[in-house]
């Protein structure tokens, strides 16, 4: 099997070819910064990377909170596309609502995990897909609706994490129910443990991890019609493209590859999650 260290030299900055080429020669990119430097020459300038992370992000992202250290398939992807750049890897911790403030303000150069949807697509650009997911609902043990529309009903209650794209999903799907928006992701798990709410929006990838380290909380249910999605990387908008279109060159050719297939699926296991376990409508 081909590595990445053994195609390291092969795809390099080379990847995008021309693309880049103007950026990689500028004078500018070796000088102090300007304020219409692009987040690309940024990158190449200072020789960092700033991602965003999310601390309760399994498999996606995960802080260990005595050491500080972060894991997650999203950091192997970010570490070896920091690795490309010749950069060294800066996390930022946010959430999965907050990540588009931060590319909007400038904190992160990239976040991964991020699902496009036409309100995010009007603030920051999105790069190709890293895997296809869809969206899912944690229910309590004695309520397994079979359809979007046995949730949208004002008998149900639904925690999502504010902000997110499971509070668009569920306030586009099920505007009937009685929603109920929560800072974080785990605070909207803690009110379906605790009875506050009938059920859970999230993203199936984050679902299954979330019972496998809690079987007693209930269980996964994907509701018909499937409401299928990507997860990508977010950009801040700016007019020089060159960064994303270097991701995009760069998620396609680590896809090729296999790296980004092992690494969600490494990842996963660290959280007793396997391929098995993945229902249809997700592929990697």
């Amino acid at each position: 099997m081909v590595t990445r260290r053994d195609v390291a030299s092969i795809v390099g900055l080379g990847a995008v070819g021309a693309l880049t080429a103007s950026a990689l020669a500028s004078p500018a990119v070796a000088q102090a910064a300007d304020p219409n430097e692009s987040t690309f020459a940024r990158i190449r300038r200072t020789k960092k990377m700033r991602i965003g992370a999310v601390g309760g992000g399994a498999p996606y992202y995960m802080k260990d909170l005595a050491t500080g250290q972060w894991k997650g398939f999203y950091i192997d992807i970010a570490k070896a596309l920091a690795d490309d750049m010749e950069a060294e890897l800066e996390i930022t911790e946010t959430t999965w609502g907050n990540s588009v403030l931060d590319l909007q303000s400038n904190k992160i150069d990239i976040f991964f995990g991020l699902n496009p949807t036409p309100k995010r697509a009007l603030v920051v650009d999105f790069s190709v897909p890293v895997f296809n997911n869809a969206f899912g609902i944690l229910c309590k043990k004695d309520f397994k609706p079979k359809t979007w529309a046995e949730l949208n009903s004002p008998d149900i209650k639904i925690a999502v994490d504010q902000g997110s794209s499971h509070d668009q999903v569920v306030s586009r799907l099920t505007p009937k129910a009685q929603i109920s928006r929560l800072k974080t992701a785990d605070d909207a798990t803690a009110a379906l443990q605790t009875g506050r709410v009938d059920a859970q929006c999230l993203i199936t990838m984050l679902s299954l991890t979330v019972l496998k380290k809690n079987p007693s909380l209930g269980q996964f249910v994907l509701p018909t019609p499937v409401f299928a999605t990507t997860s990508n990387a977010g950009f801040r908008r700016e007019n020089d493209k060159t960064w994303r279109d270097y991701v995009n060159t760069w998620i396609d050719f680590n896809k090729g590859l296999g790296f980004i297939r092992n690494a969600i699926l490494t990842n996963m296991e660290l959280v007793g999650v396997t391929e098995a376990d993945i229902p249809p409508g997700v592929s990697l």
